[in-house]
């Protein structure tokens, strides 16, 4: 899944996939028949209750947490590759790949990382370069550590942050954030809904930390649909992301994400309406995780 920010003029954002799977503005739409799995807190032991009741629920207390992972489809060695495009313009390319196992502190870590680029045409009217990093847990499957690196015409961003999950808080170079127990960045948590099982008419819930805010991600399970794009034709699950608070960006409209519907979970398509039109994201070309290299 590649995701990426390109921003036409500060700090408006067009974030393709990550922004598929986690960043949802203020304008979103909050379905109150939508349906969301709790475990534990206040409203329930376990069970799916309506995303309206999630009203005054408390990320950083660890109140929200999502469904058990179901399989783990990608692992060292995947890599997917997208075009980007504004309407029927071809604006440039992204990839997401797990590059290698990384060990943190004794713990092995997929090292995912992200990069976004313009083409050559589009970077005369504006240029982006962007990477972000992910070091995931490859056994409790969550963030360790999180990295972006924003290059957008003129604007520059270099951000980091340390996930102490045993202690529930998060590290910046100038600040130590409480954050709820299992919270993921905005690139492990794609990685994370893809090991969830996701059954239409439902929707599943994590805690997520960005650039210094808590925040519950709730992924609506939309429908099945079979698509062709120029990596193939896929049959599809497709799924919409909703935060239950005001998101980081000022973004308007929705998003929808295509994920294969097989045990891997592929993003091959994301659709995401915004001032300027509509922006995807399509799948040209990918490869399987090593271990998968033989299915």
């Amino acid at each position: 899944m590649s995701r990426h920010f390109i921003r036409f003029g500060r700090p408006a954002a067009a974030t393709v996939l990550l922004l598929g799977f986690v960043m949802l503005t203020a304008s979103a739409q909050q379905d109150p028949d939508s349906l969301i799995y709790l475990e534990g807190g206040p409203l329930a032991d376990s069970a799916w209750v309506p995303i309206d009741s999630l009203a005054g629920y408390d990320v950083a207390a660890g109140q929200i947490d999502s469904l058990l992972p179901d399989f783990v489809g990608f692992g060292e060695g995947e890599k997917l590759v997208y075009a980007i495009q504004y309407g029927i313009v071809n604006a440039g390319e992204a990839t997401l790949e797990i590059r290698n196992i990384a060990i943190i502190d004794s713990t092995p870590c997929y090292n995912i990382v992200s990069n976004a680029r313009t083409n050559d045409v589009f970077s005369v009217f504006y240029k982006v370069r962007d990477r972000y990093v992910s070091l995931m847990d490859t056994t409790e499957l969550v963030s360790l550590r999180y990295e972006k690196h924003l290059r957008e015409g003129n604007y520059r961003n270099d951000r980091y942050v340390v996930f102490d999950q045993k202690n529930h808080v998060a590290y910046y170079e100038d600040k130590a954030i409480p954050i709820a127990p299992r919270t993921q960045d905005v690139l492990s948590a794609m990685y994370y809904v893809r090991t969830l099982p996701l059954d239409v008419g439902h929707a599943v819930a994590l805690a997520n930390h960005t650039d210094g805010k808590n925040y519950p991600l709730v992924v609506k399970v939309l429908d099945r649909e079979r698509i062709k794009v120029e990596a193939g034709t896929f049959d599809c699950i497709v799924v919409e992301p909703f935060l239950r608070y005001p998101g980081i960006f000022k973004q308007k409209g929705r998003v929808k994400v295509w994920v294969t519907d097989d045990r891997y979970r592929i993003p091959v398509l994301v659709k995401s309406k915004v001032v300027i039109g509509e922006v995807s994201a399509v799948l040209k070309d990918f490869r399987l995780a090593d271990k998968f290299r033989n299915d």
